[in-house]
């Protein structure tokens, strides 16, 4: 399977005043496609890996040949993390609101949606570099919040991260997605970020993974 970079779901400035489009540019042309490129380019020839999806690619890193698993890991979950990213936003106004059954796991699962924005800012600031804050869908069918570093995702199994699930939401705390606009301000990103969440496909998400 040759990898493929996604087309934007919207314009590049469609996430504006949140997420300027010079930022849209380069993290989606320059970082988002240098993972698929380099991903494309450590498979090549590896036969035992056509036909996968990437996150099916990503789920057990102990089948990736051990030569390539750190670039497999790194860019597959690149990919497949950004792939995902792209469709969680949505421009201001246009997101919707989490579906009943989505309200009701994070009133139940993570005490509300105002505690779910608290925990998540938590995990997201926490995050010491680079990486990702997380809700994920574990396998007793329950919300959680967790974050993973560099590329790392939920779907990695085999110990490879903290908690391991099916990912919902998920926001990108690499500097490249925020620092032209914020700077080092990591916690006003994460902040304004609400504002763009798509809550139509995580409920879609949501609705898939708990079954």
């Amino acid at each position: 399977m040759t990898y493929k970079l996604p087309d934007l779901p919207y314009a590049f400035d469609a996430l504006e005043p949140v997420i300027d489009t010079q930022t849209m540019q380069i993290h989606h042309g320059k970082h988002h496609n240098t993972y698929v490129t380099n991903l494309n380019k450590a498979i090549e020839g590896k036969s035992d890996l056509d036909g996968k999806s990437v996150e099916a690619l990503i789920a057990d890193l102990s089948k990736v040949p051990a030569d390539i698993r750190n670039v497999v890991r790194n860019n597959g979950g690149g990919h497949a993390n950004h792939s995902l990213f792209w469709e969680l936003m949505a421009p201001k106004g246009k997101g919707g609101e989490p579906s009943p059954d989505l309200k009701a796991a994070i009133d139940r699962d993570l005490g509300g949606l105002a505690k779910l924005k608290e925990s998540f800012a938590a995990a997201a600031t926490g995050r010491f570099g680079s990486g990702w804050a997380w809700v994920i869908v574990g396998a007793d069918g329950k919300l959680q919040i967790t974050s993973t570093p560099n590329q790392d995702s939920p779907l990695m199994g085999g110990g490879v991260v903290e908690k391991t699930g099916t990912p919902i939401l998920g926001l990108d705390v690499w500097e490249h997605a925020y620092y032209l606009k914020y700077q080092n301000r990591r916690a006003d990103y994460v902040t304004a970020w609400w504002d763009v969440v798509n809550w139509k496909k995580v409920s879609e998400l949501y609705a898939k993974a708990k079954k």
